[in-house]
């Protein structure tokens, strides 16, 4: 089964992501931890994507898709993908559809956890003080919120009128929020 969880920086993505991982068997591919990986290993790559991400902005298209399409065609992963962060733009969301097909694969569920402004900025600083991710000054998450929600309203658009796409109030709690995934998935 593959999923697409969709929602702004802190909507608990990652969260749910881990818990179907685990739950389906399945493959978490998350950008924000394919990104810090780069980072992490300081390759060219990690180099670009801290000035995108210092700046608030998304991390180029080009960088994005090279790591996603790796995976989309891993036939040890086929049909067993969680896509935690990604697409974030409409090209993005295109290409997925691409590589999909063409790999003989579907996306079985795209969950969109909508959450406020004001739930995210409690979330994140919350994170910051667990995690102690770099991501985390909230200078920078209000900006890639923002960015967000210009930069994603096509991508939602493009799937909201799908049979497939499932909108979740990610304001709740996260086992709340399971729940709802659980009884949409029926497992």
């Amino acid at each position: 089964m593959n999923i697409i969880l969709f929602g702004p920086p802190g909507a608990g993505k990652g969260t749910q992501a881990k818990y179907l991982e685990k739950k389906l068997n399945n493959f978490q591919l998350s950008t924000g931890d394919m990104l810090r990986d780069e980072i992490k290993k300081d390759t060219e790559i990690g180099k670009k994507i801290i000035s995108y991400m210092n700046e608030g902005k998304f991390v180029d298209d080009d960088i994005v898709n090279s790591l996603m399409k790796k995976v989309i065609f891993d036939s040890n992963k086929k049909g067993k993908l969680i896509f935690d962060g990604y697409p974030r733009t409409l090209e993005q969301a295109k290409n997925l559809n691409l590589w999909i097909n063409d790999s003989n694969q579907k996306i079985d569920f795209i969950f969109f956890l909508n959450v406020s402004k004001e739930i995210i900025i409690q979330r994140i600083e919350k994170r910051k003080i667990i995690e102690k991710r770099s991501d985390d000054d909230l200078d920078t998450i209000l900006r890639r919120y923002d960015t967000y929600i210009e930069t994603t309203k096509p991508v939602l658009d493009y799937y909201s009128g799908q049979t497939n796409f499932k909108e979740i109030d990610g304001g709740l709690k996260i086992n709340e929020i399971t729940a709802k995934i659980n009884e949409i998935l029926n497992v």
